[in-house]
């Protein structure tokens, strides 16, 4: 088999570079391509999780556990038990915040009846806090 002669080798692309390299370098455009839509894809998802709320309400009890958790990402993580009845069981309502002057003011009603202010986010990973309930506000219930 005889070689190929100048009329007969692939006229395209710049001389002395293989169509092989050529190739691997636009494989290599497309991956990187795939790999930063993909992450600006998860940033937008975080982002929109984060920034809209599914409901937002109110909810009043006592605070019966309230702590700093997490390895990487600190969150405070709570729970208010509820109760409607003297003497019945309390529901209990477990929360994530991560606002330390929130956290603040719900350390100094511990023990007393408070109304925390929530934002359900849906979606988000267990970075962001344990629970999808986020409490924005805490204030102390009055007595009638």
């Amino acid at each position: 088999m005889a070689s190929p002669t100048p009329a007969t080798a692939p006229t395209s692309g710049p001389p002395g570079r293989p169509l092989a390299s050529r190739a691997w370098r636009g494989l290599n455009r497309l991956v990187v391509f795939a790999v930063l839509a993909a992450c600006g894809a998860s940033a937008l998802y975080l982002w929109a999780a984060a920034n809209f709320t599914y409901s937002r309400g109110e909810r009043a009890g006592y605070v019966q556990k309230f702590s700093k958790k997490g390895w990487i990402c600190k969150t405070w993580e709570g729970e208010l038990a509820m109760a409607n009845l003297p003497g019945a069981l309390p529901e209990v309502f477990a929360f994530s915040l991560d606002d330390d002057a929130v956290a603040a003011e719900i350390n100094q009603h511990l023990g007393a009846r408070v109304t925390l202010h929530y934002e359900q986010h849906l979606g988000l990973p267990s970075c962001f806090g344990e629970t999808s309930y986020w409490v924005t506000s805490a204030r102390p219930v009055t007595p009638p």
